[in-house]
């Protein structure tokens, strides 16, 4: 446990520092769903870097091929060169991802991050459309760039950029009125009445299930609603898979349980399988209308991540055992804090496969309870606007023992906040 005395990463890290604040440790080793501190005390960890970790901490069947490829003098860094290792991921995409969902993407490989991936997305749709606007739903969150915050609904985050973010227009997410408002009934009055002085969009960019925004879950049919519209309409949809992609709902794309084909979709965090960065902008090939480096980046050729990505898919999307595997924890996580939900007041469960929020009516519980996991050895984060819900999000590898572990850990936790 850190100390009082001043440490290295006050005296040098900048104050933007943030997850080291609610888990004041310094960790030294990690594996499959634990971390271990330089004290040795071991957390279990259900935070799994933020989504980035589908797979767990060192996954053997991961590290292996990946200190293969740096032993052997492996193109670590290519930019957009053709490599052995991109295309194999590519090859692994098309036979392992894309032809048994019969979907027809082309892959663009932007920098590595998230963020990076929907600034891609965003330019591509005006380049493609001649429009401006881009339409997003409240509570969203899309990244921190200046693009991904136009689109991005937290006011805090927004106000960080300094300067006007324009040419994005909110609209309500499903639930958003809790019920009392028919669906899409403002978008499609505004979007079709040429009075309403409302431009038309270039795009249109949803998450299906808001992790940030509070694990906020967009139903099938919502979601149905909204690619009808769009296609009507000639407006683009971009669905943001960057937490919620590579299984975290239990199919591979959050968005199959809909039955759509968003236009573009942006994939990141645990696309690289192994925590390595990095990040996919797929789209449909009409809309490959690049021309050679009008989006580019140093890092866009992160070959290491391309050799563990392309492990990951071959190892766990061959068949649909991880899918049903995560579907059946989530059921779990369901029945165990669904019942605890029940019994103690002001709390309440929503969420869908290995993404859970725990709601609390007084946000400041979920912050205490997310304290005293820490202290009980689990790690939890908190989102939502006002940091109102503990979200759960543990490695798709997780065992059924652990998993039983953390929610027996988590329990107790809102127990002690909650005084019973």
């Amino acid at each position: 446990m850190i100390t009082a005395e001043k440490t290295i990463f006050e005296e040098l890290e900048s104050n933007v520092r943030g997850y080291c604040r609610a888990w004041p440790t310094v960790f030294t080793t990690a594996k499959g769903t634990w971390l271990r501190d330089e004290d040795g005390k071991d957390y279990l960890d259900f935070f799994a870097g933020a989504g980035a970790l589908n797979y767990g901490h060192n996954h053997p069947v991961l590290k292996q091929p990946l200190l293969d490829y740096i032993a052997s003098d492996g193109i670590t860094h290519g930019l957009d060169m053709s490599t052995v290792a991109k295309r194999k991921l590519l090859e692994t995409l098309r036979d392992t991802i894309f032809a048994p969902r019969g979907l027809d993407y082309k892959v663009q490989f932007p920098g590595p991050t998230g963020a990076n991936a929907v600034e891609a997305a965003l330019k591509l749709a005006r380049k493609i459309t001649g429009r401006k606007t881009i339409l997003s739903f409240t509570n969203a969150f899309h990244g921190m760039t200046l693009g991904a915050l136009s689109v991005t609904g937290n006011a805090a985050k927004r106000a960080g950029a300094g300067v006007p973010l324009v040419h994005a227009t909110p609209m309500p997410y499903d639930g958003y009125f809790d019920g009392t408002t028919a669906d899409f009934q403002w978008m499609e009055r505004v979007l079709d009445d040429s009075s309403s002085g409302f431009d038309r969009p270039a795009a249109v960019i949803v998450e299906t299930v808001q992790g940030e925004g509070g694990v906020n879950v967009a139903r099938a049919e919502w979601l149905r609603h909204l690619a009808g519209l769009c296609a009507a309409r000639e407006i683009l949809l971009i669905v943001d898979d960057v937490q919620m992609g590579c299984g975290r709902t239990g199919p591979f794309f959050s968005f199959e349980v809909a039955g759509i084909t968003p236009d573009i979709v942006t994939l990141s965090k645990s696309i690289g399988g192994y925590g390595l960065p990095m990040a996919l902008v797929l789209f449909k090939p009409e809309l490959d209308q690049w021309a050679p480096g009008e989006h580019n980046g140093t890092f866009r050729g992160n070959n290491p991540a391309f050799v563990t990505a392309q492990v990951a898919l071959e190892h766990f999307w061959s068949d649909d055992a991880l899918q049903t595997s995560t579907l059946a924890k989530g059921e779990r996580i369901e029945q165990v804090l669904g019942r605890l939900a029940a019994e103690v007041p002001g709390v309440s469960l929503r969420g869908r496969g290995l993404v859970q929020g725990v709601v609390f009516d007084d946000p400041s519980q979920a912050s205490k309870v997310c304290q005293v996991a820490f202290e009980r050895g689990l790690l939890v984060e908190t989102s939502g606007s006002m940091d109102e819900v503990v979200k759960l999000l543990p490695p798709l590898t997780v065992s059924d023992e652990e998993l039983d572990l953390g929610l027996d850990l988590l329990s107790t936790a809102i127990d002690t906040v909650g005084g019973h």
